[in-house]
């Protein structure tokens, strides 16, 4: 009699391990799955997405204002040193490429005050506009995962993610993606080359 209760309860126990396992696996893993799943898909933002932006006279522009063009979006800051020896590559790539439908913007991710001194200091020839939370949160559903500065991201002229980068980009690294977006029909592009840039 005693090795029958010891038998049924063992297979008892057995089963409700069994059991356990399978339903628990089923329920508890689909919780992080589903999570996986909508981060992937939050951080695959393949196109430009619509946003408005206050610009450093207070004046609210939106993302579409550059529908049709090679748009390089450009988050930094007047603190952030890497992103502070990045802007003359942009300046002059701005110039270099303004006849041909390529538009750099910059977003700070600033107070607007702070913005407002950098660029009373150091004039830059392309729109800055004064990041808001929801717009730092994008960079990331952007490609910037890591949330770090500067962080670069180009659109062609159908507003289509092309290019992504955290970091400082060398001129090398931005010719080569702008070129190929420009296209052939513009003819070659003046190369980027000055004494504050690094190559």
């Amino acid at each position: 009699m005693k090795a029958l209760k010891v038998g049924i309860v063992t297979l008892l126990a057995g089963g409700i391990s069994i059991g356990a396992a399978i339903f628990g696996q089923r329920w508890v893993g689909e919780t992080p799955l589903g999570e996986r799943t909508l981060e992937r898909q939050s951080a695959q933002l393949q196109t430009l997405p619509d946003f408005r932006l206050q610009d450093l006279d207070g004046h609210e522009v939106a993302s579409n204002a550059w529908a049709g063009k090679v748009l390089v979006l450009n988050y930094w800051a007047s603190w952030c040193p890497p992103c502070v020896r990045e802007l003359p590559l942009f300046i002059l790539a701005q110039d270099a490429w303004r006849g041909t439908g390529v538009q750099f913007v910059g977003i700070a991710v600033d107070r607007v005050e702070d913005a407002q001194c950098f660029a009373a200091d150091y004039p830059v020839n392309f729109p800055l506009l004064v990041a808001d939370p929801e717009v730092i949160a994008l960079s990331k559903r952007l490609g910037n995962r890591v949330g770090g500065l500067p962080f670069t991201v180009i659109f062609d002229r159908r507003g289509r993610r092309v290019f992504s980068h955290v970091g400082e980009m060398t001129a090398a690294e931005l010719e080569t993606q702008i070129e190929g977006l420009v296209g052939a029909a513009n003819g070659p592009t003046p190369p980027l080359e000055s004494d504050s840039i690094r190559r």
